[in-house]
C-alpha cells in the first residue's frame, strides 16, 4: 500500500465530529454526543497512533468511552488495533487538551484482542470499516457478556456508526441502538499534525 494512501486515511480519522443535527432533530431517541479521535506523539508506539474518546456534549470531562489506537495496515485493509490502559481519568479530556496525552504510560497498554477495527476505502475518500471477524471482541453488559458488532462509515464531512452487542451462544442481539446508526459531522479536523514524518520517521 502507498503511503499515500495511508497518509489520507489517517488524515480522514483525525478530527472531532458531533451529531448535534441528528439530536436536534431527534432529540428523545438520540443524545448529542462528541467524537474526537487525535493523533498521538509518535513515541508511544513508535509508529501512527490515535487517541480516542465519546462524550455527551454537557460531560466534555467525563467521556464513557476511551481507546488508544495503533494504525497499521494489511494489503488493501486500514488496521486500527484497540488498546486498553490505566488511569483512564487521567487523560479524560484529552480530545480538546492534547497535553494530557503526556501522562500516557505506555508500558500501561494492553491490546483488546479480536477488537481491531478493519477498514476499507469503497470510493475515493470514502472508507467503511468493522470489528475483526471471528465474535472475539467480548464487551460486559448487564452483567452478561457479549461480543461486539461494530460497523463505521467515515470521510471528509461525516462519522456513521452503529455498535451492536450480541449473546456469544444465540447470537441474539443485546443491546445496542435501537433508531438506526448515530450520523456525525466532523466540526474540527487535525489533519495538519499527519504528516509523511508522522508516519515512517524512524530512530
Amino acid at each position: 500500500m502507498s503511503q499515500e494512501r495511508e497518509l489520507n486515511f489517517a488524515k480522514i480519522l483525525a478530527g472531532i465530529y458531533d451529531n448535534h443535527a441528528q439530536a436536534q432533530e431527534n432529540p428523545k431517541d438520540f443524545a448529542r454526543i462528541n467524537i474526537v479521535f487525535r493523533p498521538l506523539p509518535w513515541a508511544i508506539f513508535d509508529g501512527p497512533g490515535f487517541y480516542s474518546e465519546q462524550f455527551y456534549d454537557y460531560a466534555r470531562w467525563n467521556p464513557y468511552r476511551q481507546g488508544i489506537h495503533r494504525l497499521k495496515t494489511q494489503g488493501d485493509t486500514f488496521v486500527v488495533e484497540n488498546y486498553d490502559f490505566t488511569n483512564k481519568e487521567r487523560l479524560a479530556g484529552a480530545g480538546y487538551n492534547p497535553e494530557l496525552l503526556q501522562s500516557l504510560n505506555k508500558e500501561s497498554l494492553n491490546s483488546r484482542c479480536g477488537c481491531a477495527m478493519h477498514f476499507t476505502e469503497k470510493r475515493d475518500g470514502q472508507y467503511t470499516g468493522m470489528v475483526e471477524p471471528g465474535k472475539k471482541c467480548l464487551v460486559p453488559r448487564n452483567g452478561r457478556i457479549t461480543y461486539l458488532v461494530s460497523e463505521v462509515e467515515v470521510d471528509q464531512e461525516n462519522w456513521i456508526s452503529r455498535d451492536r452487542g450480541f449473546d456469544p451462544e444465540t447470537d441474539q442481539p443485546q443491546w445496542g441502538s435501537e433508531h438506526g446508526p448515530l450520523r456525525f459531522k466532523r466540526i474540527e479536523s487535525f489533519s495538519e499534525f499527519i504528516t509523511s514524518n508522522w508516519m515512517k520517521r524512524k530512530g
